[in-house]
Formats: structure tokens, C-alpha cells, sequence
């Protein structure tokens, strides 16, 4: 596809969604002014005024119905019963748009069941993006099946479909497209690719609860969606997890899997005659009532809370999009959106600073702010750990993740090398994740990032004086 063409998608796509968000009049007059703090000068924000920043990003945001629900568990001593997370799976099934909802402890939990799910098993292979948390794909070598990565797109972070399809072998059953940081994967594509070649897909939504992707909500668009929902997501319930489906066969398997308590309401006496109702996965992945009931106060605001963050970080890119240098990752399709921005990630040029590293420049701006809300790395390349590889993880010479492949194949030489993955953690800058629209606030930040840029030579001239000491 043409480059400027998608640049032009891009900006056409930013301006919109600002536009839909209200957002004008970003103040930048004056930005850049003055020595950096980093280098002895005086910061934007204050030490003793960096206090009042904290409400900005301070998360989740517990209400008093929160509050009172969780108290209605405890006193009634109903923690470890399944009628309060019936009720939050019936209702998150709802706001979800599919037929079938499962919750777990954890997320991780959640992506284990969907691989048995849907028939992940020895000799298999699942391709997963090498950018994302271990979570998405590592269980998957306990159901016997490789894990085989795949690169990301440059200016998203997330599965390149192209990588994805070089990668697939006679051996590949699934996808994890992980919509990575709030960034929905370009799911055309990748849908086109796996059902060319009869692969399942089961997408990662830990990062992207209630995500669009042109107008269809994301965990709805392959065979099942899967997702973390602990304190620190955008949606956040304490800890837990919900895998969300259409599929009834393929949810049935989910409950044999770990739902004990749900076996005998599942499948009829004859199916269970010979196994009784125990679960086929060894484990119980109930979730906790204190986390179900707080879903079910979270299903009633969090849509608000997530318009709100919206709000505040396109306002925030509004106030630096004429920085060159850091690119926002954004959707370019209509009717999509970052849902909740978790941990949300810009794309950061070296060489538009002169060859400044992104770990200064993030440096450089949370001192500032007085407080450490940008970063410089997401997450590392999993190819590059041996757990997926040579591994020897039970200590009885036979290294789980090649156990079953073919004598001669390896799990490092089906993946090979990923180049995009290897270098994106010199190529990105966290973003501060904004929880309220606060313009004089945001503005520091913006302020910040003028300042730091202009200033990027003399930084980088200390930068280099610091690596020579």
C-alpha cells in the first residue's frame, strides 16, 4: 500500500476523532523556553506543586457502589459462590455483543481455556506477536504446542499480517492478534489470512476493553476474545479475566476446562457419565465475588471513564503533533477507537533529536513534571527468551516447547528473526496516561514535551558527555 497514502489516512483519521472530542486551543505558547531541568534549570512542575498532580493519573476509579458491593460480599461470607459472577457475565456478555461470556481469576487464566478452547494441543503451533505480555501465548506450551512469534507493524506495535501469514507452517492451528497498549490489530487482514489456511483466532483484549475496530467491538471478531481485567487495566475489577465468544461449542469447552461448578449445567448426564464433572484442565478458574460484583458497578461507568481518557490524551497529541520526532499510534479506520489507552506507547524517532536516546528524552521530561509518568520501554521481544525455545522447565531433558515438534525443527528457527520486535524498545516513548480532561494540567505535560524537544542538543550533547564518564 502506498506510504503517503497512509499518512494521509492517519492525519485525516487524528483530526476526526479530535474533532469528535471537541478538542481545540492546545496550549503550546511559550514551550521550549528555558534550561532543562535535567541539566540544572528550572522544571514546569514544581516539586512541591507535582502533588496535586496525582488525581490525574490516579486508577482505578472506585465509587461508593464499588464500595458497597464488595462490602455485600464479604458480610455475606459469598466469596467462592458463582451467582454473583453469573450475573457479571450475563451483563459483560451484553456490553460485549456476544452470546457467551466465562470468567476467570486472571487473564491469563482466561487464555489458557481459550487455547484448549479451541483444540490447541500437541504438535500445534500458535503464532503470537514477540511484543506483548508473556501471558498471551505462554500457556500454550503446557497444552504441548509451540509457540511460534511473528514481527509487529512499526507504526502500531501490533501483529503484521504479512509476518503473520510467512509464518504459518502445515503446523500452525492459531493466532493471538493482541490489541497491544489499546491498539486494535488490523483485523481485516489478519481474519482474510486465517481463514484462508483454516487457523483459529483468539484475540488478546487485556489492553483494549470495549475497543472498536470500524465499528465492530473488539474480542468479537475471531473465534473468541480473551482478556485481563486487574487493577491496573482500563477495565478494572481488582483481578480476573472473561473470555467472550459466539461460538456455544467452543464456550462449552471453556467450562470443561476449569469450570467445575458449571460442568453439570453444560452437559447433559450421559457426556459426563465416565468423567464425572471434573474439570479436563486440572484447575478452577472461578472467579473471586468481591472482583464479579465490582465488574458489575464498573459495566455501569466504565464507558464514561473511557470517553473521558479519550478526551484527554487526544487533547494531549493535539498540543504536540508538531513535535517531529514522536508519532502517536492511533487507528486509521473509521469507527474505531484506543479504548482506555492502557499503557499507550508513541513512536519515538532517535533521529530527529540528533541520535538522543528515547531513555534520556523520557528522563528528561518526567524530571520536568516531577513525577515519572513517561518511559522508554514496552515490552521485550519474547523470542529472546529460551522459555520458548530450550527451555528444560520440568528438568527431564526434554524442553517443553519443542517436545512435539519434528526431529530437526526448532521453535527459534520457525520464528528466525523479527526485526522490528528486536529494535522497538530504542524506538518508543510511554506516554503519560491521563485519567481526566484537565486542560491546565495536560498543558505542563505538553509544555514538557516542547521544551525537551527544542532543548534535544544540548541534551544530547550531555547525554553523550554521561555514557564518556
Amino acid at each position: 500500500m502506498n506510504e503517503k497514502v497512509n499518512r494521509r489516512e492517519f492525519v485525516k483519521a487524528g483530526a476526526a476523532a479530535v474533532a469528535a472530542a471537541g478538542i481545540t486551543g492546545c496550549a503550546t505558547a511559550g514551550a521550549g523556553a528555558g534550561k532543562l531541568a535535567i541539566l540544572g534549570g528550572a522544571p514546569i512542575v514544581a516539586k512541591p506543586e507535582a502533588a496535586e498532580f496525582v488525581g490525574l493519573f490516579k486508577w482505578p476509579i472506585v465509587n461508593e457502589a464499588m464500595r458497597k458491593a464488595n462490602d455485600r460480599v464479604l458480610c455475606s461470607g459469598n466469596m467462592s459462590g458463582t451467582d454473583i459472577a453469573d450475573e457479571f457475565e450475563k451483563k459483560f456478555a451484553a456490553w460485549n455483543g456476544t452470546k457467551y461470556a466465562s470468567s476467570a481469576p486472571n487473564g491469563t487464566a482466561s487464555l489458557i481455556a481459550a487455547f484448549y478452547a479451541i483444540g490447541l494441543g500437541p504438535g500445534d503451533e500458535l503464532i503470537c506477536p514477540s511484543i506483548t505480555y508473556w501471558a498471551s501465548c505462554l500457556g500454550a506450551i503446557h497444552l504441548g504446542a509451540t509457540v511460534v512469534f511473528a514481527d509487529v507493524e512499526p507504526d502500531t506495535l501490533t501483529l503484521d499480517p504479512k509476518s503473520f501469514e510467512a509464518h504459518i507452517t502445515p503446523r500452525t492451528k492459531a493466532v493471538v492478534p493482541v490489541h497491544l497498549y489499546g491498539q486494535p490489530c488490523d483485523m481485516d487482514p489478519i481474519m482474510a489470512i486465517a481463514r484462508k489456511h483454516g487457523i483459529k483466532v483468539v484475540e488478546d483484549v487485556s489492553h483494549a476493553q470495549g475497543g472498536l475496530y470500524k465499528g465492530r467491538k473488539l474480542g468479537t471478531i475471531g473465534d473468541c476474545g480473551a482478556m485481563s481485567l486487574m487493577s491496573g487495566k482500563s477495565f478494572a475489577i481488582g483481578e480476573g479475566g472473561m473470555l467472550v465468544t459466539d461460538d456455544k461449542e467452543l464456550y462449552r469447552r471453556v467450562v470443561r476446562w476449569g469450570q467445575y461448578e458449571r460442568i453439570v449445567r453444560n452437559f447433559s448426564p450421559d457426556e459426563i457419565a465416565a468423567t464425572k464433572n471434573l474439570p479436563f484442565g486440572g484447575v478452577k478458574n472461578r472467579l473471586n465475588q468481591c472482583s464479579a460484583a465490582i465488574g458489575i458497578e464498573q459495566l455501569k461507568k466504565y464507558d464514561a471513564e473511557r470517553e473521558e481518557i479519550e478526551k484527554a490524551m487526544l487533547y494531549y497529541f493535539k498540543g504536540i503533533e508538531d513535535v517531529k520526532g514522536i508519532k502517536r499510534v492511533y487507528p486509521k479506520w473509521e469507527r474505531s477507537n484506543k479504548a482506555g489507552w492502557y499503557a499507550s506507547c508513541s513512536i519515538y524517532s532517535p533521529e530527529a533529536f540528533g541520535g538522543l536516546t528515547n531513555t534520556t528524552f523520557a528522563r528528561a521530561l518526567n524530571a520536568e513534571v516531577g513525577c515519572s509518568k513517561f518511559g522508554a520501554r514496552c515490552n521485550f521481544p519474547l523470542h529472546t527468551s529460551s522459555i520458548f525455545d530450550s527451555a528444560d522447565i520440568f528438568a527431564n531433558s526434554r524442553p517443553p516447547a519443542s517436545r512435539f515438534l519434528p526431529p530437526g525443527v526448532s521453535p527459534k528457527t520457525l520464528t528466525g528473526r523479527l526485526p522490528v520486535a528486536e529494535a522497538v524498545n530504542d524506538r518508543v516513548i510511554v506516554d503519560p496516561w491521563f485519567k481526566h480532561f484537565d486542560r491546565p494540567k495536560i498543558d505542563r505535560f505538553i509544555e514538557a514535551v516542547h521544551k525537551v524537544a527544542a532543548n534535544a542538543a544540548a541534551l544530547r550533547d550531555w547525554e553523550l558527555k554521561q555514557k564518556k564518564a
